[in-house]
């Protein structure tokens, strides 16, 4: 991508995760260094949200709790879901860039009739129902987006939750954070492959496989958002734990950072078996044909999912898809109307 082409820069949304590189840059770790506090009392995170506004945020927090050994227990699902559950000694962070989506907010209220006094809202937005239901809501610097797939507020999200469990894990380093926004830019701006571009334009379906920490999974949403093709997560190996049955010979596959253990399989399966194309995007060489990004250590991830904007918005343009128009996506999924 480069907006100094009206090819890209007349679309918002190319825009808006072009600006992700100064969200990041302007992005302050030490906003959440008291609430913190209340959350490693308590002992229990859970994160909930729908979409975008969970999925990559939540899910690169647990991975590296787990990574890290922490002794909190960091927890996500749904919000509908998550009604079910005993939340009222957890601490809760209910996020909704608009504020008004209904599962969140309805969650939210539940958790002030319950009296949990450590939920908390997350949005892009000031004044809204979510932050009438919180105790507390933090509002995010990077705006109301206009395009409606949410990109620029999903890293910031991921940034304030990662925040929170650096602080609690002691691993605050200032030099980490400062590396990010130059590496996110590169991964925007750098030149993907035309071959790679036009065998997706080709494929009946584009799946996306790799770790559970988000990236993958947020990708295969934007896929349907950005170039309104089917798509799929293969999380792990599901790759080639059955569905290589199902896969179509034109289809394409994205592994994001591949373990170098199971490269063999997938290229025996995937390659050799089914006949079809797979690309990784990782930080370094693989078996694959690769997108190569740069390394920005434990922030890596972030950079993965911008590089993975970066081939969709390539991919949509070349499908000639009006970025800045869906068919019937809306901006609010579910909006709770008082």
């Amino acid at each position: 991508m480069n907006l100094q082409h009206d090819k890209y820069a007349k679309h918002a949304l190319v825009q808006e995760m072009m600006d992700t590189v100064r969200v990041v840059k302007e992005f302050n770790p030490n906003q959440t260094k008291d609430v913190a506090a209340p959350i490693q009392k308590a002992g229990k995170l859970f994160l909930t949200g729908e979409g975008s506004s969970r999925i990559f945020p939540a899910k690169n927090a647990i991975r590296k709790s787990l990574r890290w050994g922490m002794e909190l227990g960091i927890f996500t699902d749904g919000s509908r879901q998550s009604s079910e559950y005993e939340l009222s000694k957890m601490a809760v962070f209910c996020a909704s860039n608009s504020g008004r989506t209904k599962e969140v907010v309805l969650l939210a209220q539940k958790l002030k009739d319950l009296n949990n006094q450590n939920r908390f809202g997350l949005s892009a937005n000031a004044g809204t129902l979510l932050e009438k239901a919180c105790a507390k809501t933090f509002v995010l610097t990077c705006g109301w987006e206009q395009a409606v797939a949410a990109t620029k507020s999903v890293i910031e999200q991921a940034l304030f939750y990662e925040s929170i469990i650096r602080h609690i894990a002691g691993k605050m380093n200032p030099a980490d954070w400062k590396q990010l926004s130059d590496k996110i830019e590169k991964a925007l701006t750098l030149p993907i492959p035309a071959d790679i571009v036009k065998t997706a334009v080709k494929a009946p379906t584009i799946y996306f496989a790799g770790p559970n920490d988000g990236v993958a999974e947020e990708l295969t949403l934007k896929t349907n958002e950005i170039t309104r093709k089917k798509s799929d997560f293969l999380e792990g190996t599901y790759a080639v734990h059955g569905i290589e049955e199902v896969i179509d010979p034109n289809d394409i596959v994205f592994v994001v950072d591949p373990f170098d253990e199971e490269a063999d399989k997938f290229h025996e399966v995937l390659e050799k078996g089914v006949g079809l194309k797979v690309v990784a995007i990782a930080n370094r060489p693989t078996r694959f044909t690769t997108i190569q990004v740069p390394d920005a250590g434990e922030f890596t991830p972030y950079v993965y999912l911008c590089a993975g904007w970066n081939i969709l918005v390539e991919i949509g343009l070349a499908s000639g898809i009006n970025l800045n128009k869906p068919e019937r996506a809306r901006k609010v999924g579910n909006e709770l109307i008082v």
